[in-house]
């Protein structure tokens, strides 16, 4: 299915020309670039722009779960015919096992699952599967980067 953004707004003041600047890099396989701006400028916005000027499959990367929850709706708005998904962690709360050794005391592991970020996960994985039209946002850790390494993990 097409990306077709679905809004009452047209690309105002430096949106047109972020936009093409964006698209013009995407397509001449620019590997980084960034779109700055400050807090309600509509980067989101811009974003969508782009993902419906290239009409690529897009996976939008978080430093966190808030605002992976913010572009995953804001993009679920701006595209309500595409698979929008939402990947994080679904723990609400998570404490590893430790062991304390001045005390000699060990602390077994504790977890709290949510059941309906659970479902969105899977749902997520169901889209990249199936789908060719997905808009999947996700937090990622930079922690698992010593463990793959960055060229295994752009790669996925």
């Amino acid at each position: 299915m097409k990306f077709t953004v679905k809004s009452p707004y047209q690309p105002a003041g430096d949106q047109p020309e972020a936009i093409a600047s964006l698209v013009t890099g995407l397509k001449n396989g620019a590997k980084n670039q960034v779109l700055l701006g400050v807090t309600g400028s509509g980067k989101t916005y811009t974003m969508s722009k782009v993902i419906e000027a290239t009409q690529k499959p897009t996976l939008i990367i978080s430093h966190n779960k808030t605002l992976a929850g913010q572009l995953y709706q804001e993009m679920r708005e701006f595209f309500p015919d595409n698979a929008v998904s939402y990947f994080v962690s679904y723990y609400d709360y998570y404490q590893p096992e430790a062991y304390v050794p001045a005390s000699d005391t060990y602390i077994e592991k504790t977890a709290d699952v949510n059941d309906k970020i659970d479902k969105l996960r899977l749902q997520s994985t169901t889209n990249i599967m199936t789908r060719s039209d997905v808009i999947d946002c996700r937090r990622f850790r930079l922690l698992y980067l010593q463990y793959w390494g960055p060229q295994t993990v752009w790669q996925i």
